[in-house]
């Protein structure tokens, strides 16, 4: 029997979640690094042992972690991320200028198939990359030194490069998301970068159909079609079928357009998932009540996910990395919320439990089904 392993960043370490692939039985291993910050973790597509992790506190600052065993044991290994060259500045929330500086890594995005080359999204945003396992690091500063780069300004959780997607058909091209940049793509490995925001509309912001300044909160992709991205944004959920060259708002039908993450079913590209929230001002579900909303035509027509969920009194959020899917069949669903539990679903929502509670704030939630 095969393993399912959901890995869990909390506000005060790493949880590793195992079962086989009945998926009925949980065990939980952890805290790793308890008391850190676990940003991230996500395992190497090419070597199931190998796991990689981002954790910071505001005392020690940044420290990446690999595992060699699937998470049993770690090792901290480099952690040096300097901007290359001279930095220049971006603008502040006010408008003025803001020198960059580094805080902290949020997204890791192991190669699809090289188990030491990963990529690391920072605050403030930028790209590195490593192609030794994490024992150095190297700024892709295209991105930074885009010609908008100076004009970008940080969201309320941070100047965050939050988003990494890498396209398995084209492995020159690269998908990231940043708050409150907006969504990039680079179609030679990192090196130059388009800006992949027209259709979107924000109305938070001066120009609402500006170039830059939309504030994505997550992008994802099929594999068998990855031309067509899905993306949850600061209002609206979007879809584009042209590598993010337009979007098109595919909201319509939920009881609100406000959410952070969002994740596709693993053999259906046009089954999609989001956790609606009430607003930008509340961040809980509408009415108290935990609904997951699936698509199965990619937007636009959805139905609400309860069985198995609380549908009174539930004032927790769904964060944007706290959201995976398995490669079973049928397909797990998984999401941790702010209050420390992780619901999962083995059967592509229709059904939901609690496979663990009472686990400390879910930053993130990444899934692998291993043979």
């Amino acid at each position: 029997m095969g393993q399912v392993r959901v890995l869990v960043g909390t506000s005060k370490g790493l949880f590793v979640l195992r079962s086989d692939d009945a998926r009925e039985e949980w065990a939980v291993d952890g805290p790793h690094f308890g008391g850190w910050q676990a940003m991230h973790a996500k395992g190497s597509p090419a070597d199931p042992g190998r796991i990689y992790s981002s954790t910071w506190t505001d005392w020690h600052g940044q420290v990446m972690q690999r595992s060699d065993d699937g998470g049993r044991s770690w090792e901290a290994v480099d952690n040096h991320f300097a901007y290359e060259g001279e930095a220049g500045t971006h603008q502040w929330y006010d408008g003025t200028p803001h020198p960059w500086d580094f805080k902290r890594v949020w997204h890791l995005e192991p190669s699809l198939d090289d188990a030491d080359t990963v990529f690391a999204g920072v605050e403030d945003a930028a790209l590195f990359k490593s192609t030794d396992g994490g024992a150095s690091w190297t700024e892709l500063s295209g991105l930074r030194r885009h010609s908008t780069g100076g004009i970008w300004q940080p969201g309320a959780g941070g100047l965050c490069l939050h988003t990494i997607v890498l396209d398995p058909s084209r492995p020159e091209r690269i998908f990231v998301a940043i708050s409150a940049a907006g969504a990039f793509r680079s179609d030679d490995g990192g090196e130059t970068w388009a800006v992949i925001t027209r259709g979107l509309r924000s109305e938070y912001i001066p120009d609402p159909e500006a170039e830059v300044g939309h504030c994505v909160h997550r992008i994802a992709l099929h594999p068998a079609n990855p031309e067509r991205l899905y993306m949850q944004k600061h209002w609206d959920v979007c879809r584009s079928d042209d590598a993010g060259d337009l979007w098109t708002e595919v909201s319509e039908g939920l009881p609100s357009d406000f959410g952070f993450p969002i994740v596709v079913h693993a053999h259906e590209p046009d089954t999609v998932y989001v956790v609606p929230i009430k607003s930008d001002a509340e961040h809980y579900p509408p009415d108290g009540r935990l609904r997951v909303y699936r698509s199965r035509v990619g937007g636009g027509e959805w139905e609400a996910l309860t069985n198995g969920l609380p549908q009174r009194d539930f004032y927790q959020n769904i964060l944007r990395g706290a959201m995976g899917a398995d490669t079973l069949d049928p397909c797990g669903i998984y999401f941790g919320t702010t209050g420390g539990q992780v619901y999962g679903s083995a059967d592509g929502g229709d059904s939901w439990r609690c496979i663990a509670g009472h686990l400390p704030r879910v930053l993130s939630v990444e899934v692998q089904a291993l043979s």
